[in-house]
């Protein structure tokens, strides 16, 4: 979240931002709020000081008479104390209440509008769109031609937009995965595997929403947590409650993790297959670095994106992600859109964050500077290094062949074992 002190003080560029974004956040009854509780804080302080003073009074009392009387005195000042307090209380959780749906604010140059129809291309990708003679099909058809995937049985085993990986896709999947860490590891990421599950405050901390009717988690009723719906949440809870060295900054990790969503409301042939499902496998990037750092970190994300995609030989646009498509904690996003010959158009392959110390207030992840006094909030940032179902669609789709086959992406060969995946007999 931002910091209250920001907030009043620069209340008109923060509800400007707002609007932006497309929040409904009272920034005015933020800032009223602010007045309130100082208020109440000078009359608590003001409170304690006159019960001290009478506290110490009591053993120079003249008689029984004054002693009591300054004890009452006392009593009922403490009183006042507790009234105010219970209104100071309330006064900071309608404030906390405020400050939790206030957006980041955002970067000067992210395009400013409501929705990805506003976002700007910022690059292309080095591999050219794919020049089909034939009637290119989609993943979905492929898929079965080949005997990749089952979404049948795996809507009948956990319901719709579950499914199962078959034969070579469990060769993809993994290669994607090992080709990923290879890359990243050479980049001084460590590599790590999460847990699929999450406290709450872990969830809230990053800006997911646990639960409410606009969550896309789901929750594991009767406890505390939730199943994570990327591993940016586990990976941000690494330093929840902590303070690191300056020097140590910054620290750079790839996690691998089972990602969970509802996906409520998604629907439409653009959405369908493995595009948009409620499990999917995915790497992701996640840094924790010093505010001067955390700018070029964003680019260093952004790179290393590009640089898996054009191994995989898949074309893309980077788009710059308009304000009213960023999410609450990104103070600016960039997304790699591949080119989807069954959709007839780009969809969203990867996308890389600069939070800045959004996500880190409300987790309580610092530096200490040596010999500096205090502490600060680090900076985080996160980002796709593969999200294994949204690759295969790419994949499946950009490497078909005349003949019904896919050719193996050349980096990933050494692990699957092949160079092209052939259709099957029926039954296989």
């Amino acid at each position: 979240m931002l910091d209250r002190k920001f907030i009043v003080e620069n209340a008109e560029a923060v509800r400007t931002n707002c609007v932006n974004r497309g929040v409904a956040a009272d920034v005015a009854r933020f800032v009223e709020l602010e007045t309130e509780r100082k208020t109440r804080q000078v009359q608590i302080e003001d409170l304690n000081r006159r019960a001290n003073e009478v506290s110490k009074s009591i053993g120079k009392a003249a008689d029984a008479v004054e002693r009591d009387a300054r004890k009452e005195e006392g009593r009922q000042l403490r009183g006042q104390v507790a009234t105010i307090r219970a209104e100071l209380d309330e006064i900071e959780a309608e404030q906390l209440a405020i400050q939790g749906t206030i957006p980041n604010m955002s970067h000067p140059d992210a395009p400013v509008g409501e929705d990805d129809q506003a976002n700007l291309e910022r690059a292309q990708g080095k591999t050219a769109l794919p020049e089909f003679d034939f009637e290119p099909a989609d993943h979905v058809e492929l898929g079965e031609r080949l005997a990749l995937l089952d979404f049948e049985s795996g809507s009948r085993v956990a319901g719709a937009g579950f499914y199962f990986l078959k034969n070579e896709a469990v060769l993809l999947e993994l290669a994607l995965a090992r080709f990923a860490f290879e890359t990243l590891l050479a980049e001084g990421f460590t590599p790590m595997t999460t847990p699929d599950v999450a406290r709450n405050e872990v969830l809230q901390g990053t800006g997911f929403i646990p639960r409410g009717p606009e969550t896309q988690i789901y929750s594991i009723e009767n406890t505390d947590l939730s199943l994570i719906a990327t591993a940016e949440i586990p990976l941000g809870g690494l330093l929840a409650g902590r303070t690191v060295d300056a020097e140590s900054l910054p620290l750079k990790f790839c996690g691998m993790s089972h990602c969970f969503r509802t996906e409520a409301g998604a629907a439409g042939r653009a959405s369908r297959g493995l595009y948009r499902v409620h499990q999917f496998t995915k790497i992701e990037m996640f840094a924790f670095t010093l505010p001067d750092q955390s700018e070029p970190m964003l680019e260093h994300l952004r790179e290393m994106e590009c640089r898996l995609f054009d191994a995989l030989e898949i074309p893309y646009r980077v788009v710059d992600t308009a304000t009213g498509d960023l999410g609450g904690p990104a103070y600016r996003k960039y997304d790699l859109e591949a080119w989807m010959p069954g959709r007839g158009g780009y969809g969203e392959v990867t996308s890389a964050s600069n939070c800045t110390d959004y996500q880190a207030r409300r987790l309580d992840a610092r530096y200490k500077v040596k010999g500096e006094k205090g502490t600060h909030f680090v900076h985080t940032l996160n980002g796709t290094a593969i999200a294994i179902s949204r690759a295969l669609v790419a994949i499946l789709e950009n490497h078909q062949q005349a003949d019904g086959s896919v050719a193996v992406p050349e980096v990933l060969r050494p692990w699957v074992g092949m160079e092209r995946i052939k259709p099957k007999q029926q039954g296989q």
